[in-house]
């Protein structure tokens, strides 16, 4: 018997009550009497011999060791019932993915395939939630994560999906008719920066062997999607990878505005923690998106 872990019922109290700061909330959110609220948080306190509210005329507020011992709490309480409800759903036989993933390739690149997984395994669920930087997957509850980098992930598996390869592209309106603009005539358009990474532009000019003093200044955005957006709005050339653009290039909102590639180290990437290892979902998505890589890579060499 676990006789340290405190009763789920007392944890929810717990909970609402942090939540709120506030006995009488709690205890209206959870259709208990504010006395119940009190017995149960005094209770939860003795057993821990921790102080976790500080009482006073005006209320309750919680001690710093409250604060972190409800982040803790609410944690887990969501991971169950995340699991719970997943359960319900008869999602057993498959799963659910919880999966961390850079915004635009988010948006851009991986929701337009994920249909055809749905169809493939309706058994499968895929969760999405953003992340720009790796992370511990100890400290989330994470299954998988796309992101972009070297390919060096702690404690996990990391499988190549795609590089990071940058083309210039622009508004037609900007190429005022012409197929494509030289290096020079683009250091003369107001060049789109992005903030995570502020030197592109430089490295895209100096791969072809250009000093250009104002490289790195211009508007910054965080995404590519901004980036593509404002591009959309004529407000400059924008070096974003290929693949993020499928729908703007064949529409016909966005062109490449010169064909010179910059290749950068630094591509996407699949990783699996290795607590996930032997679950059956994960490597189901796993090969599935390897698969659509492949594809895509084949599209963008032909292309």
């Amino acid at each position: 018997m676990r006789r340290q872990i405190p009763a789920t019922a007392v944890l929810l109290t717990f909970e609402a009550a942090a939540r709120h700061q506030s006995f009488t909330k709690a205890a209206a959110e959870l259709s208990l009497t504010q006395s119940a609220v009190c017995r149960q948080i005094n209770g939860l306190e003795a057993q821990l011999d921790v102080a976790l509210f500080r009482r006073n005329r005006r209320g309750v507020m919680l001690t710093e060791a409250g604060q972190a011992y409800a982040r803790q709490v609410a944690q887990h309480l969501t991971g169950i019932e995340r699991d719970t409800l997943d359960l319900m759903a008869g999602r057993g036989a498959g799963g659910t993915i919880e999966l961390a993933v850079a915004p635009t390739f988010a948006t851009r690149w991986l929701l337009p395939r994920l249909a055809e997984l749905a169809r493939q395994r309706p058994d499968i669920t895929v969760n999405l939630t953003t992340r720009t930087r790796p992370f511990l997957f100890d400290d989330e509850e994470f299954d998988a994560a796309i992101y972009n980098g070297d390919g060096q992930w702690a404690g996990a598996e990391t499988h190549f999906l795609l590089r990071e390869d940058l083309m210039a592209v622009a508004s037609p309106t900007l190429l005022d008719g012409h197929e494509h603009l030289t290096p020079h005539h683009l250091a003369a358009l107001p060049l789109l920066q992005q903030t995570t990474r502020p030197t592109i532009w430089r490295e895209w000019f100096e791969s072809l062997g250009l000093q250009v003093s104002h490289a790195m200044a211009g508007p910054r955005y965080e995404l590519f999607s901004m980036l593509a957006q404002a591009a959309r709005c004529h407000m400059g050339v924008a070096l974003i990878p290929r693949f993020l653009l499928e729908e703007e290039l064949r529409e016909g909102k966005l062109v490449v505005a010169n064909p010179h590639v910059l290749a950068r180290k630094n591509a996407y990437y699949l990783a699996c923690p290795e607590r996930c290892a032997d679950n059956p979902a994960v490597t189901h998505f796993r090969d599935w998106l390897l698969n659509e890589a492949r594809a895509s890579r084949h599209d963008l060499d032909d292309s």
